[in-house]
């Protein structure tokens, strides 16, 4: 397809061509009437008249090409100037218009931008907690009143805030948002910042969020530092109330369980049948008073530190094999069947001995409360790369998905029953042997309960060797 320009020229050349083949062949015609020296001047005449159209054409095309050139490069302030109202003329006034409405949309957009940006910066600027933004690197971006406050002035430097108290610990956190690129979303897994500003000791949970756009690429993070302190000392009162409350009443429950015993077992005479199944209910009813104390003082010791943890290495399958046998009995008098999968050859596991034994049986203790008799209860153990998985696969009623969210909560039961501290007691142990607990079930269908933890190092063998 041939464009303007040359459509133009091969029609002149065409028409400049009939011209001379019009000649040749009235040449002779021409010559015998005296006329062959003005043929030839017609001839060359429009030549020149198709040579200059040509030009006459293609010279304001190229003027107004190059106008919208300039204007579709980015140049709206150039004029398109155009004296005649001819066609060209026309195109070179709606050049002009568009150019003009270019720039008002361009100063629109632009002044947009400035609000937007003006109204993220003052609500920036009016968040209480510090907020730090850095860019997809980890460079700083911005900093809120509150962050410089904070972090001083030369926070807004990488380097200078590196030396900051607590700067290294942000940079940290920023480095792991972009290099991981996922956020903090839990708030236990909140790192835990303690800055001092002025006299006092103030606690701020750190959390850095990436920010992304809508294909998913990382743009920079978001850190905030929320000041925890005085949850920290409401948490450090509620824990020391609750230790000090457990360890009161171990004494009074104690003696209360001995003489329910001693009722029980007969040694204060013999009880009418009403009276024995009050005292076995009360019995009962004391049992369970005490493992919540239990688990209270469980909870309570590894919030403030003084739970002790002794690492050993310790097999899966004897694990798993020793928690069956501790509840086999209670099993069997609801017919339910608890089956131990697992090979003996399993990697050993660095874990205490007395917070696996406790996770196994508040796990195996809430599988055989809501199984319902002839059900089937699985203690199971696997090697996941550097972790062995257990699980608890029950068969039971299952949990609502409403609760789902909160069934590691403390005081949040799944069911009406309980203390709500079980579950609570066996994610803290879990976690303190450094491993993560998950929960899969769907109402009417059981539940699974699946934790890791991590595989011992292997221990270098030394054998005696003979000289000579």
């Amino acid at each position: 397809m041939l464009n303007l320009s040359q459509r133009l020229i091969l029609g002149c050349a065409l028409l400049a061509g009939l011209v001379l083949g019009l000649l040749i062949l009235s040449h002779r015609a021409l010559a015998a009437a005296g006329l062959a020296g003005i043929a030839y001047l017609f001839a060359a005449a429009a030549i020149l008249i198709a040579v200059a159209t040509v030009v006459a054409v293609q010279h304001p095309i190229r003027i107004l090409a190059r106008d919208a050139r300039k204007i579709g490069q980015g140049n709206l302030e150039h004029r398109v100037e155009w004296n005649s109202r001819d066609s060209f003329g026309v195109i070179a006034v709606e050049l002009g218009r568009l150019a003009m409405r270019l720039r008002e949309l361009r100063d629109t957009e632009a002044g947009r931008r400035q609000m937007e940006f003006q109204l993220s910066d003052a609500v920036l600027q009016s968040i209480f907690e510090p907020i730090i933004v850095t860019d997809a690197k980890g460079g700083i971006l911005k900093l809120n009143q509150s962050a410089r406050e904070l972090l001083g002035g030369a926070a807004d430097d990488r380097m200078a805030l590196a030396t900051t108290p607590g700067g290294e610990k942000i940079l940290g956190a920023i480095r792991d948002a972009v290099s991981i690129q996922k956020a903090i979303a839990d708030e236990d897994d909140a790192a835990m910042l303690p800055m001092r500003i002025g006299d006092r000791q103030r606690s701020y949970r750190l959390r850095t969020t990436p920010m992304r756009d809508a294909e998913g690429r990382l743009l920079g993070t978001v850190t905030t530092l929320e000041d925890v302190t005085s949850l920290q000392d409401i948490d450090r009162f509620k824990t020391q109330f609750i230790t000090v409350a457990s360890r009161k009443l171990r004494d009074p429950l104690l003696q209360l369980r001995r003489g329910l015993y001693a009722l029980n077992q007969g040694f204060g005479g013999p009880l009418e049948p009403l009276q024995a199944e009050l005292a076995v209910g009360a019995s009962n009813e004391a049992d369970k008073l005490n493992e919540i104390m239990g688990d209270l003082i469980e909870v309570a010791e590894l919030d403030t530190g003084k739970r002790d943890l002794k690492l050993e290495r310790l097999r899966p399958l004897q694990a798993l094999s020793d928690a069956r046998d501790r509840y086999c009995e209670e099993a069997a008098q609801k017919h339910i069947r608890v089956e131990v999968k697992a090979y003996a050859d399993l990697s050993v596991v660095q874990a205490d001995r007395r917070a696996l034994r406790s996770i196994l049986d508040n796990l195996l203790v809430n599988a055989i409360r809501y199984t319902p008799p002839d059900g089937e209860i699985l203690l199971a153990a696997e090697e996941i790369k550097n972790f062995v998985q257990f699980t608890v696969r029950d068969s039971g009623r299952g949990i609502e998905a409403e609760r789902l969210s909160t069934i590691f909560d403390r005081f949040n039961p799944f069911s009406e029953s309980g203390s709500g501290l079980g579950l609570a007691l066996v994610r803290r142990l879990v976690e303190s042997l450094g491993g993560q607990i998950a929960v899969e079930s769907r109402f009417g269908h059981g539940t699974t309960f699946r934790f890791t933890l991590p595989i011992a190092a292997v221990e270098a063998l030394h054998h005696p060797v003979e000289v000579g």
